[in-house]
């Protein structure tokens, strides 16, 4: 893992263009993905029959795309600490793409490069490129670029 701690706001500014922050791996279980299409209503085979997925061109069920995207603010609150935010919400997502599939049992993390940050009253809107990396995998699972407001 490799984390940051940013300090005021304003620091923001100059890692603009950096990666600054790796969160650690997380293992995706069954379990997970099954919780996952209990909240959403999603039950698509590929991710909730077992058997059925072993025939499968992946030979396993898969994360949900959507699970996957879910998981990145538990990657950046993980690996980037900002001590004087008193409240961040995420105000949306300019571009994603599932570029990989997660087979069960697989490993996750995020990688996390800021973008822009623009002031806004009281705080800032930080835009980060996260990109959720499948341990040993070619290409990502997951690339967006994620929106947030981060107030102080």
């Amino acid at each position: 893992m490799k984390s940051i701690e940013i300090k005021r706001l304003a620091d923001l500014k100059d890692l603009i263009g950096q990666e600054v922050a790796i969160s650690d791996w997380l293992t995706i279980t069954q379990e997970r993905i099954n919780q996952f299409a209990q909240a959403t209503g999603d039950f698509q085979w590929i991710h909730v029959d077992v058997e059925k997925a072993r025939l499968s061109p992946f030979k396993s069920t898969i994360a949900h795309g959507f699970l996957t995207l879910s998981l990145l603010p538990h990657f950046s609150q993980e690996c980037i600490l900002m001590p004087s935010v008193r409240m961040g919400v995420n105000y949306g997502l300019n571009k994603v793409r599932f570029t990989n599939p997660v087979p069960v049992g697989s490993r996750l993390r995020g990688r996390f490069t800021i973008k822009a940050v623009e002031d806004i009253p009281g705080g800032v809107q930080l835009t980060m490129l996260a990109t959720m990396e499948v341990e040993g995998a070619d290409k990502p699972a997951c690339v967006a670029e994620s929106v947030s407001r981060r107030y102080e």
